[in-house]
């Protein structure tokens, strides 16, 4: 009894975050309402209350997960094997690409600019780390080409989110890679 109601739980949870994303696409966070939301999951109000205090809740659950598993991945691999850092670039354009709609919508004009700085954050922090441990380029130089990257690289996923995911997730993974590598290579000359 106890799997059927976390399976109704998942289900309800699910069909309320992807009418919500539908409405984020169509128009600003601050003009949805949890009714238009609750009538195109087909779900009352109630229901909506048993699970979220207010649309602010579930859009930062949502974020909340899509940073968790970012890190997730970020974490799993070391970015100073260059195998590794392709595997791992791959494995985040996969991710995108399979939550490409909830991520297309938080990086667009009507996501959370908080949520797009977390995730730029999240990356600095990472390549940061990656940085300083590679020695590659000067200790004040780091910083600023972390920064380089991680915005330079959330602007080319964004633009591919925007063009509809044409090229594979490893297409431009390997973009992004040689654009962080050819910055690097600058620095060292």
């Amino acid at each position: 009894m106890s799997s059927k109601l976390d399976r109704r739980k998942k289900y309800t949870r699910l069909v309320l975050k992807e009418s919500f994303i539908k409405r984020m696409q169509e128009k600003p966070l601050s003009t949805i309402t949890i009714k238009e939301v609750c009538e195109l999951a087909d779900i009352n109000r109630s229901t909506f209350y048993s699970h979220y205090k207010d649309l602010y809740d579930l859009l930062t659950q949502i974020e909340d997960k899509i940073i968790e598993d970012l890190n997730e991945t970020l974490t799993s691999y070391n970015y100073s094997e260059d195998e590794e850092a392709i595997r791992m670039t791959e494995k985040l354009m996969e991710y995108i690409a399979e939550n490409h709609e909830s991520c297309q919508t938080l990086f667009s004009e009507h996501g959370d600019p908080d949520f797009q700085k977390k995730v730029i954050m999240l990356a600095h922090t990472h390549l940061l780390n990656s940085l300083k441990e590679d020695q590659v380029a000067a200790p004040y130089n780091s910083e600023y080409l972390s920064l380089f990257i991680a915005n330079g690289s959330i602007h080319v996923v964004q633009n591919w989110l925007k063009n509809g995911l044409k090229e594979s997730p490893e297409e431009i993974a390997e973009l992004i890679i040689k654009l962080a590598t050819r910055g690097v290579s600058g620095l060292q000359s």
